[in-house]
């Protein structure tokens, strides 16, 4: 299937929930956000995005993973609504479940791509930064505007934010709880592509189209190697690295990629995923 079929093709669905639906176009799982007007994230779409990001981890079926708002809208944010009453203790119980449904989309085993449209604030930042790439249309607007409401953000934005653009833009954004435009964000690398707005989503389903039949246990050792070693000191994350490139020696894909090379060449080698 060529890449531009990939982005025609006819989708099946594999979830459907009030909030949330996931439908497989050729190898590729697309996680739809469907709250309108702004995908306002509560606690209810807040539980069928962990349950999407655990079934599409690791599908023998999925190579890659979209998120996607709509053509309108990313997500503008938690809802604020739905937090505005509670309780100290009551949030120290939220707080955890959704760093803890956010965090299954960033384990998500497969490459995840972003299709950001419109506005993608607060929570909804904190979503897209999840994914290991972001593509967004020219005329988004990004932020972390929760310090306008008193709070800082509480789904990875403190954490998240410095390791994607450096500490300093990242107190610069927080403190301020601005809104930047999608070529600030593309300056300082909190996006990897700007396109017009009606290609978002074909772009990123493009994007996600270059991993079909790529070597998916390299893949996940190589996302896992890289995320848990941005928390640990070099050597620390040397000796992860040096664990995770041994094991996949015990993988069919290394023997027939390595065959394949010494035999054909670079890039012919047929992955199975074992």
């Amino acid at each position: 299937m060529s890449e531009e079929s990939t982005a025609n093709a006819e989708p099946k669905e594999l979830l459907s929930r009030e909030f949330i639906q996931v439908e497989l176009r050729g190898t590729t799982a697309v996680i739809n956000l469907r709250r309108p007007p702004m995908n306002a994230l509560n606690i209810a779409m807040q539980n069928e995005i962990a349950e999407a990001a655990t079934l599409v981890s690791g599908h023998a079926g999925i190579d890659a993973v979209v998120l996607y708002g709509g053509e309108k809208v990313f997500a503008a944010g938690a809802d604020v609504k739905e937090m505005a009453n509670m309780t100290y203790t009551d949030m120290a119980h939220a707080a955890h479940k959704l760093q803890a449904a956010f965090e299954s989309v960033a384990k998500i085993s497969q490459p995840t791509i972003a299709a950001i449209t419109g506005f993608a604030l607060g929570g909804g930042l904190e979503l897209a930064m999840c994914a290991d790439f972001r593509v967004a249309g020219d005329n988004v607007k990004l932020g972390q505007p929760e310090i306008m409401l008193g709070i800082i953000p509480g789904a990875g934005g403190t954490q998240r934010l410095p390791r994607l653009i450096g500490q300093s833009r990242a107190k610069e954004l927080i403190f301020g709880g601005h809104m930047i435009s999608a070529q600030q964000a593309l300056d300082i690398g909190l996006v990897n592509q700007v396109v017009e707005p009606a290609q978002v989503l074909d772009t990123a389903l493009t994007w996600a189209q270059k991993f079909r039949g790529g070597p998916k246990i390299a893949l996940a050792a190589a996302k896992r190697a890289i995320d848990t070693g941005a928390n640990v000191d070099l050597k620390t994350g040397l000796t992860i690295e040096s664990t995770e490139f041994a094991a996949l020696f015990a993988t069919q894909d290394q023997k027939s990629g390595m065959n394949s090379f010494v035999k054909d060449g670079p890039g012919k080698a047929t992955f199975v995923g074992s």
